[in-house]
C-alpha cells in the first residue's frame, strides 16, 4: 500500500455509478484508476484530472490548487481534459481508445474508458531495449495508422504521438492513448495547447509559425517506429535542423530489417514536412508494400520548414 500516492481516491471510492478497486496508473496531469461499474459490473478505466504541479487532494476526495495564483492554470487543463473526451467521444475505431462517459464530480473531471488490459509500448521497447521483430512492427504500426487515418479525417490531429502513448492489448493489437494535446484543423493558429515531446514531435511543433498537420502526425508515428528498433527515441527535431546527424535507418539496420520498413520510418521522418507522406495512409501503404517510398528522400540534406 505504501506505493501508492497519498493523494489518489481511496480504494472503494464510488464515483458516480463506478466503484474505485485499483489504482493503475499515473501521470503529470490525471490519476488511472482501474473500476467497477456496478450497474453491470463491466471493469473500467477511469481516468481523474489532478495536475501533478499545481493540483492538491484537500480531503480524501475533493481537488483543489495548491496556490491560488495557479487557477487558471487548473481551470485551462481541465477545459483541455474535456476536449479529450469530446475528440474521442466522435471517433470510434478498434485502435482508439473508447470513451464511455465523462462527469464533474470532486472540484475536478473524470473521463471512463473501456478497461483494455495489456501493456505499454514505452516500458516494453525500454526493457527489450528495442530490437523488435519485423513481425511486431507490423503487427502494431498499419492499424495505428489506419486509427490515425480517420482522426485526419475528422479534421483532428494527435500531436502526441509517441511509445509511452500506445497501449499493447494481447497479442501485441495496438490501441492510441491521450488524445489532451489533440488539436481541430479549424482552430487555425491556436498553438496555446502546444505539446512537444523531444524525439518524436517535429520542428513545425516546436515554433508558434510552425504549421501543424498530419504530416507532423506522420513524423511522430516514424520516430516511433524508430524507437521501437532503436530502443532509445531519436534525436530531437531542433538538434536535427541545426545538424543532421541521424544516421538513416535504411544505412543504420539495413540487414535486419525489410527495405520498405525501413524506407518508410526515413520518409516519415524527414524535417521538412513537405517531403514526407501526406497522410498516415500513405504512410500505411509504404510500411505494407504497397507503394514505393521516392527515391529522393535520401537526396542531400534537407532544408526543414520552421
Amino acid at each position: 500500500m505504501s506505493s501508492i500516492p497519498r493523494d489518489s481516491l481511496p480504494i472503494g471510492t464510488v464515483l458516480d455509478c463506478y466503484r474505485i478497486t485499483k489504482l493503475i496508473g499515473s501521470g503529470g496531469f490525471s490519476l488511472i484508476y482501474l473500476a467497477e461499474d456496478e450497474d453491470n459490473h463491466d471493469e473500467v478505466a477511469i481516468k481523474e484530472y489532478l495536475p501533478k504541479r499545481f493540483g492538491v487532494r484537500q480531503d480524501q476526495f475533493a481537488v483543489s490548487v495548491a496556490e491560488e495564483a495557479k487557477y487558471e492554470s487548473f481551470q485551462r487543463g481541465r477545459r483541455l481534459f474535456y476536449q479529450e473526451a469530446r475528440v474521442l467521444a466522435t471517433l470510434r475505431h478498434p485502435n482508439i481508445v473508447y470513451v464511455r462517459n465523462c462527469f464533474l464530480a470532486n472540484n475536478t473531471a473524470y473521463l471512463v474508458m473501456n478497461y483494455e488490459p495489456g501493456k505499454n509500448l514505452g516500458r516494453y521497447i525500454k526493457k527489450r531495449k528495442g530490437r523488435v521483430s519485423t513481425n511486431f512492427l507490423m503487427t502494431v504500426f498499419p492499424p495505428l495508422l489506419d486509427a490515425l487515418e480517420l482522426i485526419h479525417s475528422r479534421q483532428h490531429l494527435h500531436l502526441d504521438i509517441k511509445p509511452s502513448n500506445i497501449h499493447l492489448r494481447p497479442g501485441g493489437n495496438p490501441l492510441l492513448l491521450d488524445f489532451g494535446a489533440a488539436y481541430h484543423l479549424d482552430d487555425i493558429g491556436d498553438k496555446k495547447a502546444q505539446v512537444v515531446t523531444p524525439g518524436f514531435s517535429p520542428i513545425e511543433q516546436y515554433y508558434a509559425s510552425g504549421q501543424v498537420t498530419a504530416a507532423t502526425d506522420v513524423y511522430a508515428a516514424g520516430a516511433t517506429m524508430r524507437a521501437c528498433i532503436e530502443g532509445k527515441p531519436p534525436p530531437s527535431a531542433v538538434e536535427r535542423h541545426a545538424e543532421d546527424k541521424l544516421t538513416p535507418a535504411i544505412e543504420a539496420f539495413g540487414p535486419h530489417y525489410p527495405r520498405e520498413v525501413l524506407e518508410s520510418i526515413d520518409w516519415a521522418m524527414q524535417l521538412d514536412g513537405a517531403r514526407r507522406p501526406n497522410s498516415a495512409g500513405e504512410l500505411r501503404d509504404a510500411l505494407l508494400g504497397r507503394i514505393r517510398v521516392p527515391r529522393n528522400i535520401y537526396d542531400g540534406a534537407e532544408q526543414a520548414a520552421g
